[in-house]
């Protein structure tokens, strides 16, 4: 049994279709989000009408718990990239499954702590040289067995705030040294220990 499924007892999922809207920017965080099966894109908007993408939930994730937590408006939107099923879990279902389920007060601290972290990245790293943010964003990401992050330049570029262009050719740099692979909507870790210190490199 995955971590969250403790959440979904006794209750049926939505069902969201691809490109549908799940949680808004700057709406009032009522409840939080567990992605059961299929991917969500979370996003900020900016002042000149783009986005940035912060990271592509998958499941068993947890999404929109940064802001239910602290009530505050929401910082970021959530879209929905394939057919979804996803549980809405608001506070008055939150406290009969932490009555149930004491033991998962703390794994949601964790996974709270978790994604705080990734916004502060994300802000922290506006500034940074391009290829210290593509080898932040990389370290961040999920991967699967291979070691391989799935993503395209474009979306890649998108969530770190650089053009396809530019992500191409720092990759290709990458690629070059022997620190990645790049392959078809993915992208390889070959060299953990050299991305790491390229994403501390002053």
């Amino acid at each position: 049994m995955a971590i969250w499924d403790a959440l979904a007892e006794g209750r049926t999922p939505r069902r969201y279709r691809a490109g549908q809207m799940i949680y808004l920017q700057g709406t009032k965080p009522e409840r939080f989000y567990y992605l059961i099966s299929g991917s969500v894109r979370s996003f900020i908007s900016t002042g000149d009408g783009g986005e940035r993408v912060l990271t592509v939930h998958r499941s068993g994730d947890l999404m929109g718990e940064a802001s239910f937590f602290d009530g505050c408006p929401r910082v970021t939107s959530g879209m929905a990239v394939e057919d979804c099923l996803i549980l809405p879990i608001d506070r008055g279902q939150l406290d009969a499954v932490f009555q149930r389920h004491p033991e998962l007060a703390l794994p949601m601290l964790q996974y709270l702590a978790k994604t705080v972290r990734v916004l502060s990245d994300h802000v922290d790293s506006a500034s940074l040289p391009a290829p210290q943010r593509v080898a932040r964003w990389l370290l961040a990401q999920p991967t699967d067995e291979n070691t391989a992050v799935r993503c395209t330049h474009e979306s890649l570029g998108q969530a770190v705030g650089l053009s396809r262009v530019t992500v191409s050719r720092v990759l290709g740099q990458m690629a070059a040294e022997g620190i990645i692979e790049p392959g078809y909507r993915m992208v390889t870790v070959r060299d953990y220990e050299a991305l790491e210190g390229l994403a501390r490199t002053e």
